[in-house]
């Protein structure tokens, strides 16, 4: 990626965003989220388990999440 100087705040604004409908916008989404599973991967244990309620299932999957989260 190359480095570039800009002079004012004004001028940085103008090339952050990309338009909806843009080329580039399919790729930049997709190096984002690839950067975020490297950094941050969210792991579930393999294998199939039985849930008594939807409120057990959502409890096991945040447990999960908490577990494979990033110390802050």
């Amino acid at each position: 990626m190359p480095v570039r100087k800009f002079r004012s705040v004004e001028e940085m604004e103008a090339t952050t965003w990309l338009e909806p409908g843009d080329q580039r916008l399919a790729r930049a989404i997709q190096l984002c989220w690839e950067l975020a599973a490297r950094l941050a991967p969210v792991r579930f244990p393999s294998g199939v388990y039985k849930h008594r309620s939807i409120e057990a299932l959502n409890a096991q999957t945040d447990q999960w999440e908490a577990e494979s989260a990033c110390p802050r």
